[in-house]
């Protein structure tokens, strides 16, 4: 059954909404303004947002601003509901990413063809970017046949790395599109000094190495296996052929790397003004699988080097950070591993 959260602060257009979509067979969420939705879109994390405009405490425009940021909820399908027939606020609405806008009054038809539409888009789309090896091979398998070029994935092929193997190194030619089917990727710099900074983690269904192939560039660079690491390596040639023939994944794609630009400039500023606690409390954060979101108190399997080299600090600074969070019960240590104890604690640490 699909989830959709309906935000709108008055009483009677919310129940009139809830009651038209639970009777076509959705599941319904309610809020009565913008920051609990924004909350509740985040706990529940919806197949759709039905969201009104102009309401207090936060209005849609911020909404949608705030679940954009956050990759669990950047690609939700939203939908602004509205009394004003305002141009301008069409095109401020539809420019942050509105997937649509319908005005108020609106009849029931109007309203579930409008949900229907943004749901099947989105299923679409998801089996597009499906984190699985199969549906990635099917989508590539159909692109070929659309434009008849079966001859572009002959050399397509599956590569294992061990821990610490290098994938690329900088100043090598970009050749593939990199996708993790299982283990886990490190992407870093080095400065003039011989320090690490590492710069981005990918995990299984992360797509990666694509800049320099847009760009035309060697990598600026160096990628490496943090554990026993299976990379799917996609032709150059392929790339390009799904990015200028499929609008659908070109889409999705200009979100994902939007995605990633976000993540990196939030990380970049914690580097050059955040406290050392903080930058690794996101250290620590960083390395959670997605899969391990919804664990009440993950492990951490990963190097001292590798995250003091997230955190963008010396090794021996990192463990007397690490130290002082254990005896603050924020986490536990056994090794190599480390245990989040207090998820909270190490989230809304201070800058």
């Amino acid at each position: 059954m699909k989830k959709i959260l309906v935000i709108e602060d008055n009483y009677e257009v919310r129940d009139n909404i809830c009651e038209i979509l639970e009777l076509a067979g959705y599941k319904v969420i309610s809020a009565e303004n913008g920051k609990i939705g924004t909350e509740r879109a985040m706990q529940e994390s919806p197949d759709l947002i039905l969201c009104d405009v102009m309401m207090p405490e936060l209005d849609g425009f911020g909404v949608l601003k705030i679940l954009n940021k956050n990759t669990k909820t950047h690609d939700i399908p939203f939908i602004f509901l509205t009394a004003k027939a305002d141009k301008t606020d069409f095109r401020k609405g539809m420019g942050l990413g509105a997937d649509d806008y319908i005005t108020k009054p609106f009849d029931d038809t109007e309203l579930l063809d409008a949900v229907e539409i943004r749901l099947s888009k989105r299923e679409h789309l998801q089996s597009i970017f499906d984190q699985s090896e199969r549906s990635l091979q099917q989508f590539f398998s159909e692109a070929r046949a659309k434009a008849s070029m079966d001859q572009l994935s002959m050399d397509r092929e599956i590569r294992k790395y061990q821990k610490k193997d290098s994938i690329y190194e900088e100043g090598h030619n970009a050749r593939w599109l990199f996708f993790v089917v299982t283990g886990k990727v490190k992407v870093s710099q080095i400065n003039d000094f011989g320090k690490e900074l590492i710069t981005h983690i990918y995990n299984p269904g992360d797509f990666f190495g694509y800049f320099p192939l847009l760009q035309g560039i060697t990598y600026n660079d160096n990628a490496y296996a943090m554990e026993d690491t299976t990379l799917r390596l996609i032709p150059h040639a392929d790339f390009t052929l799904l990015l200028f023939n499929n609008r659908d994944f070109a889409a999705q794609f200009i979100k994902m790397i939007a995605s990633n630009v976000g993540e990196t400039e939030q990380h970049l500023i914690e580097l050059a003004y955040s406290s050392v606690r903080r930058r690794v409390a996101s250290a620590l954060l960083s390395h959670i699988l997605d899969v391990e979101e919804d664990l009440e108190d993950p492990i951490i399997h990963v190097s001292r080097d590798d995250l003091a080299a997230t955190a963008g600090t010396a090794k021996e600074t990192l463990i007397r950070t690490l130290s002082d969070f254990r005896n603050e019960g924020l986490i536990a240590i056994d090794g190599q591993s480390i245990q989040i104890l207090n998820r909270k604690g190490v989230q809304t640490m201070p800058q």
